[in-house]
């Protein structure tokens, strides 16, 4: 009967040993998980770090070494060539000030 407890806490105790050894993989292996987790997580910022500002651009990215600009600064301004689509009047000088152009312009406007 004693050898039988025997055997028994022996088996009891290998099996302790074998369930704490696998206890222990699974951490390691959980924790080497993490870290390369961590480790791509880190190395995908790095690169969108790099790939977001185009001063500090690889230049295998851009092999001609200049950026490319789409539109210039002052493009979005709102009154930016208002007269392209009025025709050109040729300006005449009349030494009449009854007759010049302005006078004309002046009365068809507040006169008429």
């Amino acid at each position: 009967d004693s050898d039988s407890d025997d055997d028994s806490e022996d088996e009891e105790e290998e099996l302790m040993r074998e369930l704490e050894k696998i206890k222990k993989e699974r951490e390691e292996e959980r924790l080497k998980k993490e870290a390369a987790d961590r480790e791509a997580e880190e190395n995908l910022r790095k690169e969108e770090i790099l790939l977001g500002n185009p001063l500090t651009s690889r230049q295998s990215s851009n092999p001609s070494g200049s950026a490319t600009i789409k539109r210039k600064w002052n493009d979005d301004v709102v009154f930016k060539n208002q007269t392209r689509n009025e025709p050109e009047t040729k300006k005449r000088f009349i030494n009449d000030t009854i007759r010049n152009d302005f006078h004309r312009r002046f009365l068809k406007t507040y006169i008429q």
